[in-house]
């Protein structure tokens, strides 16, 4: 769609104020806020013109126009720039992560939390391990009489741990010969390998004492099939009741924001592009269809990957948010990198 230069300013002019006020913008204020001797009456007739072409809408009865969704799209293709951040608004985001604490699923939900209370939207921050994970080791840490740590390390540097209680008591012999047994079984093994299945044999190779190392083997395919879904954190849904936008459909959004099968299905973009943004239908669930996506990828390491994104209203002030999330999403990269490089070794 090619719109002449005066259309343009007048879009954009448009879309600037809306997000700003929230309101529908009339001809006088367009006027107003150009730059150039431009009387209302032209841009009422270019407004209408905007109007027929679906870059506007009229709400109700006012007499003042809002951008469609089509005309936000416009707006984030040809006419939005996006200042670089400034050394002080990097600092504010580096001081929101705990970078003292390397637990990957800790930054993952830092992340997520910092991001949500920065932007006042809805925010998820997930990993993608690569396809072929195996389990580099298991441990076995007694924490009492009957309860035992199991801490499972993968090839792509993600470190998962669980508690559970036996029945027996954890003596240390008895932990060594599982922990071996454990290690002789599922070391260099695919996680995808590790099934119901695969279980079953390595029950049936423990004779007698399978039943009494079944909480640890269940424990063990728990923990593996974790690592193969890869982490992933919601925060801020509460953010959305806030906006007018949502009043009738938040119960179908909050509820999408708790199903993580949809929710990542949502995420799904081009793989060659950094960042994606959807706007209403361009999302295909319906209870996005009033809302903008937008998510950032980023690497960690050389084998995994991972997203970080906004769920909010089309109405966002994109061009502070984008610079925002882009940099979360590199910072997120290369702190959760410095965290798995040294089992990679």
């Amino acid at each position: 769609m090619e719109l002449d230069r005066r259309k343009m300013k007048i879009l954009g002019a448009i879309v600037s104020e809306y997000i700003r006020t929230g309101e529908p913008v009339g001809s006088k204020r367009v006027a107003q806020l150009l730059d150039t001797q431009v009387s209302p009456a032209t841009c009422r007739n270019e407004m209408s013109l905007l109007f027929d072409l679906g870059l506007l809408e009229q709400p109700h009865t006012s007499a003042g126009r809002i951008p469609s969704h089509l005309g936000f799209r416009v707006y984030l293709d040809k006419l939005l720039t996006c200042d670089p951040l400034t050394e002080v608004e990097k600092d504010e985001i580096d001081a929101l992560f705990n970078i003292h604490n390397p637990d990957p699923d800790r930054l993952l939900a830092d992340a997520a939390q910092a991001l949500a209370q920065f932007t006042g939207c809805a925010t998820v921050s997930a990993t993608r391990p690569p396809r072929h994970v195996t389990v580099r080791r298991i441990e076995l840490i007694p924490l009492g009489a009957h309860v035992v740590m199991i801490v499972v390390l993968a090839s792509n540097g993600v470190i998962k741990n669980k508690a559970y209680r036996l029945d027996m008591i954890c003596a240390p012999e008895i932990l060594d010969f599982f922990n071996k047994f454990a290690n002789d079984r599922f070391a260099d093994r695919s996680i995808d390998e590790i099934s119901t299945g695969y279980l079953n044999s390595v029950a049936v190779a423990l004779g007698e004492y399978s039943r009494v190392f079944t909480p640890l083997l269940a424990g063990i395919f728990e923990i593996c099939r974790q690592i193969r879904d890869g982490q992933f954190y919601t925060q801020g849904s509460t953010n959305l009741l806030g906006y007018p936008e949502f009043h009738n459909s938040a119960y179908d959004l909050l509820t999408l924001l708790e199903n993580r099968a949809l929710l990542q299905d949502a995420l799904e973009g081009p793989e060659n592009q950094t960042l994606n943004i959807k706007i209403g239908k361009e999302n295909h669930l319906a209870q996005l269809e009033n809302s903008t996506v937008l998510v950032a990828r980023y690497n960690v390491g050389q084998d995994n990957t991972g997203v970080i994104g906004v769920i909010g209203p089309v109405r966002m002030n994109y061009s502070k948010l984008i610079p925002h999330l882009e940099y979360f999403a590199k910072t997120l990269g290369n702190l959760l990198s410095d965290t798995i490089n040294p089992a990679q070794e």
